[in-house]
Order: C-alpha cells, then sequence, then structure tokens
C-alpha cells in the first residue's frame, strides 16, 4: 500500500547535490529547520514545455517569497548537469538563465519517490510541498505533467498558512487575503464563535 506524505506531519528529509548560481553544492532539507519555511517544487524535467514557464515566474517574484521567509527549492529527476546546462541557456530559448532559487538534482529518483511523485512509467509528476520552520507538511498539491500552477495562489496559500499559525484560533475563509485595513471579519475556528462571521456575511446591508 502507498503511503502518502501528510499534512500535519514530518516532511521527508533528503540530502543531494544542488545548483545555484551555476556552482555545485549539497543541500540538505533539515538545514533549513527552524530558520525558513520551503516551498518544495518538484517538476518533471528540464526542457519540458510547461515547467520554464512556472520556474521562472516564481524567480521573477522571489521577493514576495523571501518577505514570507520561504526558500523555494525546485526538484527535478535530472543529473545536475542537466541543470546546470539549463541554467546556461537563455530564457528566450526555454532555458532557465537567472534563476534566483536552487534547482535540486534527484537523479537516483529517491526523493520524488520519497514525496511519492513517480508514476509507474518512471515520470515525475509536478507537485507542490509547502513545509513550515518547524519541519512538517502544512500543504500540497500534484498537478497533470500539462498543467501549470498559479503564483498568486501559491502565494495566498503561504500566506493563509503562515497567518493561521501565528493567530490561532482563527481561520481562513475561501478566497481569503491578507487584510489591507484589518477591518474584515474575522472567522473563527471554534464551531460556535464562527456564526459570528456567518451572521456578518448573510445579513442584509444597510445603505
Amino acid at each position: 500500500m502507498v503511503t502518502f506524505p501528510q499534512v500535519g506531519k514530518r516532511a521527508p528529509n533528503f540530502v543531494t547535490v544542488g545548483v545555484f548560481k551555476k556552482r555545485l553544492g549539497r543541500i540538505r532539507l533539515s538545514d533549513y529547520r527552524g530558520k525558513k519555511y520551503v516551498m518544495l517544487i518538484f517538476y518533471p524535467a528540464n526542457f519540458t514545455p510547461v515547467s520554464p514557464t512556472e520556474l521562472t515566474a516564481l524567480s521573477d517574484r522571489i521577493s514576495e517569497f523571501r518577505k514570507l521567509s520561504t526558500q523555494i527549492l525546485a526538484v527535478s529527476i535530472d543529473s545536475p548537469f542537466s541543470h546546470l546546462q539549463s541554467l546556461l541557456i537563455s530564457r528566450k530559448e526555454g532555458g532557465l538563465a537567472n534563476l534566483n532559487y536552487p534547482l535540486i538534482s534527484d537523479v537516483s529518483q529517491t526523493i520524488t519517490d520519497d514525496y511519492k511523485l513517480l508514476t509507474e512509467e518512471g515520470l515525475a509528476l509536478p507537485g507542490v510541498f509547502i513545509i513550515d520552520k518547524e519541519g512538517i507538511i502544512q500543504y500540497y498539491t500534484v498537478n497533470n505533467l500539462l498543467c501549470s500552477r498559479s503564483i498568486n495562489e501559491l502565494l495566498r496559500i503561504l500566506e493563509s498558512i503562515q497567518h493561521v499559525k501565528k493567530n490561532p484560533g482563527q481561520a481562513c475563509p475561501v478566497n481569503w487575503k491578507p487584510s489591507q485595513n484589518n477591518n474584515d471579519q474575522i472567522l473563527y475556528s471554534h464551531p460556535l464563535k464562527s456564526k459570528l462571521y456567518f451572521r456578518d456575511l448573510y445579513s442584509p446591508k444597510k445603505n
């Protein structure tokens, strides 16, 4: 029976080779524990059609993730040399030039298998795992090979996770976004307190 990583459980650790700023180095997931959130972005392989669109878009918005104390790590089953080659190729040719976070090599497919994204045919499915500073999985999602992911939604989910951790007893309703004026009605996780939110939401509005 396949046992999937679960929200609320510790993320499988790994030690492998990564490439950042055209340099190879060893990367250990547990090194971020107690320091940063980690967003693991699994993608099928370098030079596939969808992956460069996501990876470069993430890179262009790296400052937004850094403000949320989050490290992005992109994982594929390519070798470190394939990663290095992709970083040497311009974006207009489908490469990943000037990427602002590390590419992780999982040539043994061990990491991808530990996170249950490896198919029977040996393909790696696109997946996202958000891991908190304690090393606990707080969110994950898996796409098919041809569907891209939304950077805006990844940021929204990340912010909502951090919000409920900083505000025990609160919850994030549908389409939640960080409040700009702190005047929004709060949704509480307690069933009785949550009625205050629904009463305000569905009560007739006065002109």
